[in-house]
């Protein structure tokens, strides 16, 4: 029998074994989680997230486990609906819910497919509390190291493993005196005082650092006409906080637009598949904005003519797309902004040109492993951006808190360009910001720039580095030595590039590990359609055995 392992509860591990659970993948499942709660995710434990912190995808586009969202919340007693904070009557598939609502919202999920699996013959087991500490690969099977949660070590063979272990987070999250590595969990923030706070980042991770600084020491309330306002506490008039990135801009807010998404014309998977088959390394990255052009001029001949697209390389459309708003007033920009997309939502009118570039960027990732190293490097600084400023927009309420919180004069954003320096090493703690022949200290400070990159040494299951399963990949040059990408060489389907045979059945879906070759690999979309391709691929692998599990449990 397939006799499969999930390592990891969250989105990915669930949308995973719902897939093989529905297409009769297997007979037996084990889905491994170490915290306390299992089918929540990082991202959406409550352990790890404010309850004011907000998610920045709306209900419609959460792809379905054995119900949406809105049924889900539909189905709710008013109690609960409190104790998630959302108010009866307001349930909408347009709505943006906060964090710990999704975490909840899986958790079901992940119970109703243990139900599920047993209607379709397959018996699903999900042991929380239990920390994986190895994974090896034989002649004969895959080994799975695990601790239960009492403390007894258990060796378990298994037909596959998926290794679906989510974001990675600093074990300690202040590293020094008033230096913070990440923003989670979100509790260790409260440890800061009422004086000036830096965050490096602008992206909804560092509006949630933010929010959880601010709730903390105030409220939001809204007036007579709905405007958001915030008031701080008494004693926390020191406190202030400045956002700081490169170009100095705010998420824009979320718009509005078609679900599922309409087809393009020319930009489509196949149409990038042909690119990558038919064109020559070098010339790949520029004949894939040639055909990003096409489509986007299709998509919005207006927009097109205004900023002379045709005539415009890939690195002039970066700056071109950005200028006007580096150049605005950071807040004034964002008000208007918002009130743009709230008419556009109210009137259910898409902007052709957002929503061209919004649905080009999911074909765009498979060029990726095929590009020589100078040409990814370009991909990463000037093509990459536009598609992570597309969707990483961020729900209206987010950017009604920026301006309550700017209008309440605790909040700046601040431009630090290039060429600056930070130290983090200062004797009085926090962190000193040098740039553009000036200093500023910041009491605390916390970076706030989502999940980095880790290489295949800070892999979590050591025996599959030293087996040499997972190694480093990496991209030709132009005559140069290759470029490392950080990260673990994998193919398509998720496995890491190995000649061992059993390792065809391990599948990597460690975000920190696949950034590199999958630079999109964020979101809650993006666990739904990495769990169906490894679920389709275990199905096409056929495997079957007659042995059953087994165990050797020593004491740990």
């Amino acid at each position: 029998m397939n006799n499969i392992a999930i390592i990891g509860s969250g989105p990915t591990g669930i949308y995973t074994a719902h897939y093989l659970i529905e297409r009769h993948a297997a007979q037996s499942i084990t889905i491994f989680e170490s915290q306390d709660e299992a089918g929540k995710g990082t991202p959406y434990h409550q352990d790890w997230n404010d309850k004011s912190m907000l998610s920045n995808i709306a209900s419609i586009e959460i792809p379905p486990v054995t119900q949406t969202l809105v049924e889900w919340l539909s189905e709710r007693s008013e109690m609960e609906l409190a104790w998630l904070g959302i108010a009866a009557g307001t349930i909408d598939e347009r709505a943006f819910y906060p964090r710990v609502v999704l975490g909840e919202y899986f958790k079901a999920q992940l119970a109703a497919l243990v139900e599920l699996a047993s209607k379709y013959g397959c018996e699903l087991r999900v042991k929380s509390r239990h920390q994986v500490l190895d994974v090896e690969v034989t002649d004969a099977d895959l080994r799975v190291s695990v601790r239960g949660s009492d403390g007894v070590v258990c060796n378990l063979a298994f037909t596959h493993v998926v290794m679906a272990t989510g974001h990675a987070w600093p074990k300690k999250t202040e590293i020094r005196p008033g230096y913070f590595l990440s923003p989670w969990p979100a509790t260790a923030l409260k440890t800061i005082g009422n004086y000036h706070v830096g965050i490096r980042g602008a992206s909804l991770t560092a509006i949630d650092a933010l929010v959880a600084l601010a709730t903390a020491r105030g409220t939001f309330q809204r007036d007579m006409e709905n405007e958001l306002h915030y008031f701080t506490e008494p004693g926390t008039e020191g406190f202030h906080v400045t956002m700081m990135s490169r170009k100095g801009v705010i998420p824009e807010a979320d718009f509005y637009y078609p679900i599922p998404y309409e087809p393009l014309q020319f930009y489509s998977e196949q149409a990038i598949e042909r690119l990558v088959k038919n064109t020559p390394p070098a010339y790949l990255l520029d004949e894939t904005f040639a055909l990003f052009k096409q489509e986007l001029e299709a998509c919005d001949p207006e927009y097109a003519q205004k900023i002379r697209l045709a005539g415009l390389s890939l690195e002039v459309f970066y700056q071109s797309y950005f200028r006007e708003r580096e150049e605005a007033d950071t807040f004034a920009w964002a008000q208007r902004n918002l009130a743009q997309a709230r008419k556009n939502t109210q009137d259910t009118h898409t902007v052709p040109w957002r929503y061209a570039i919004l649905r080009m960027q999911e074909p765009i990732a498979r060029i990726v492993p095929h590009l020589l190293a100078e040409d990814y490097l370009r991909f990463g600084r000037y093509f990459k951006a536009l598609f992570v400023d597309m969707y990483a927009t961020v729900p209206h309420e987010s950017i009604e808190r920026l301006l309550a919180l700017q209008r309440a004069g605790k909040l700046d954003v601040l431009k630090i360009g290039e060429d600056y320096t930070l130290d983090t090493h200062t004797p009085e703690g926090g962190a000193t910001l040098s740039f553009d022949g000036k200093t500023q200290h910041f009491p605390a400070f916390i970076e706030a720039t989502g999940q980095r990159q880790l290489s295949p040494h800070e892999f979590p299951f050591p025996t599959l580095f030293k087996q040499g399963i997972v190694h480093e990949a990496t991209l030709h040059t132009r005559g140069m030595k290759p470029l490392r990408l950080r990260g673990i060489a994998l193919d398509a389907s998720f496995h890491p590039d190995s000649e061992i045979p059993m390792a065809s059945r391990l599948y990597c879906l460690n975000l920190p590990f696949i950034l590199g070759q999958y630079p999109f690999a964020q979101g809650i979309t993006s666990s739904h359609d990495m769990g169906k391709t490894v679920a389709e691929a275990i199905l096409q692998d056929g495997f079957s055995t007659d042995y059953g599990t087994m165990q050797t449990a020593v004491t740990a």
